[in-house]
C-alpha cells in the first residue's frame, strides 16, 4: 500500500509559538484529518517549530482535506503569516533520507599530487627582451 505523504510546517512567529498553535487547532486538524481518510499521521516539534505529517492514498484526499474550512481557518492561524508556512508534498522537517548512504571513499587519499603550470610572463619590451624587474603579472597555461 503506497501512501502520499503531505508536510505542513509552522514556524514560530511574532504572534506566537507554533507549540500554542498545535495546542490550540492541532486536534481539529488531525480530526479532519482521520475522517477524510488519512492513514497515518505524525505530529513533530522542533526547535523552529511544528510538523506535521499527513498521509492519504490519493492525492484528491489531501486535496479534499486541504480545502476543508477548519484546515483553511488553523493555517490563515499560523503565528507568522507572511513567512512561517510550509506546506508541500513528501515528509518533512529531519524526515531524513529512506535508505542509509553509502560510504564514500576518503576524498584525496592515496591521490598524487599535480604538477604545476609553468608560469609565463605577460610583459616583455618592445624589442622582446625581457624587463629586468618583474611586475609580478604572469599567467597561467
Amino acid at each position: 500500500m503506497e501512501l502520499r505523504w503531505w508536510s505542513i510546517e509552522v514556524l514560530d512567529g511574532p504572534r506566537g509559538t507554533a507549540r500554542a498553535w498545535r495546542d490550540s487547532l492541532g486536534n481539529s486538524l488531525t480530526e479532519a484529518a482521520i475522517t477524510n481518510g488519512a492513514y497515518r499521521w505524525e505530529w513533530h516539534q522542533h526547535q523552529w517549530g511544528i510538523l506535521f505529517e499527513i498521509a492519504f492514498h490519493t492525492d484528491e484526499a489531501w486535496e479534499q482535506y486541504r480545502a476543508l474550512p477548519v484546515v483553511s481557518a488553523a493555517l490563515d492561524a499560523v503565528p507568522d503569516a507572511a513567512h512561517g508556512l510550509y506546506v508541500y508534498p513528501g515528509r518533512g522537517g529531519s524526515g531524513g533520507r529512506t535508505e542509509p548512504r553509502r560510504p564514500h571513499p576518503i576524498s584525496g587519499g592515496g591521490a598524487a599530487e599535480m604538477p604545476l603550470s609553468e608560469l609565463v610572463e605577460l610583459v616583455t619590451l618592445r624589442d622582446g627582451r625581457r624587463p629586468a624587474f618583474t611586475l609580478g603579472i604572469h599567467q597561467l597555461i
